[in-house]
């Protein structure tokens, strides 16, 4: 989720000259064109795009690249943050949408599941890119972008799922198995074609993840009203069927 406002903000350096901080606005603007750039870039020569042909596109040196993220995994991670915007974004959109027309929570699931899947089916070499991080080699120093990028979306679908159910203690955990799978899956759609469309798949996959999501809802919500861990309503209610039959 996003920091407080405060936090985000980096404090300020009275001893900054100020005919340098000026230029912080003009240095974004070209940071961001420059990730433009790239992903145009990676849609023209594939996936495996390099450092040359980036700059090429650019109209610039690879050098000049850098002089603006330093090196290529700060420009990477600048393309893995501006995927994660996009992706989050249109998934927020698409299940709020079905929500405020009236389709329910499983409409909503399956809205959310069909734009990650219909934005990696259009834009398929730029999901790769990020997948495969031709421009970083073997190692990640620190961070994995794409773990960071995994965990922007987990966040956020945690968050639709915590919007309409409020109080359920297990909102991140579903939230994160529900991206794991949905991505384990499209994952090899995209890598090994079986003639599966992307509807098929999206059905598919509401399918699995509301048969599970409807179960843990329903015995989430007796366990707040019985005022007990879910797990153990879960428990209970096996038990007594069990008694029962």
């Amino acid at each position: 989720m996003k920091p407080e406002a405060t936090l985000a903000e980096p404090a300020l350096d009275p001893t900054r000259d100020r005919r340098d901080s000026r230029w912080d606005a003009h240095r974004e603007q070209r940071r961001a064109e420059l990730v433009g750039t790239t992903v145009a870039a990676i849609r023209q020569h594939g996936a495996g795009v390099g450092m040359d042909e980036i700059a090429a596109a650019a109209g610039t040196s690879k050098t000049a690249v850098y002089r603006h993220f330093r090196d290529r995994t700060g420009l990477y991670t600048a393309v893995c943050e501006a995927v994660a915007r996009v992706l989050t974004g249109q998934i927020r959109r698409a299940t709020d949408r079905a929500l405020a027309e009236g389709a329910g929570p499983h409409a909503a699931v399956a809205a959310g599941i069909d734009a990650y899947l219909r934005l990696i089916e259009s834009d398929r070499e730029v999901y790769r890119f990020v997948v495969h991080r031709p421009l970083l080699g073997a190692a990640v120093a620190g961070a994995d972008p794409v773990t960071d990028l995994v965990t922007v979306i987990g966040d956020q679908v945690a968050a639709v799922i915590e919007s309409h159910l409020p109080g359920a203690p297990a909102a991140r955990t579903w939230g994160h198995a529900l991206v794991g799978m949905v991505r384990g899956a499209a994952d090899d759609w995209l890598a090994r074609p079986t003639g599966t469309t992307r509807d098929e798949l999206t059905a598919r996959l509401t399918d699995l993840a509301w048969t599970g999501l409807a179960g843990l809802a329903t015995s989430s919500r007796a366990a707040r009203d019985a005022g007990t861990d879910p797990s153990a309503a879960r428990d209970a209610s096996t038990s007594t069927a069990g008694g029962t039959a």
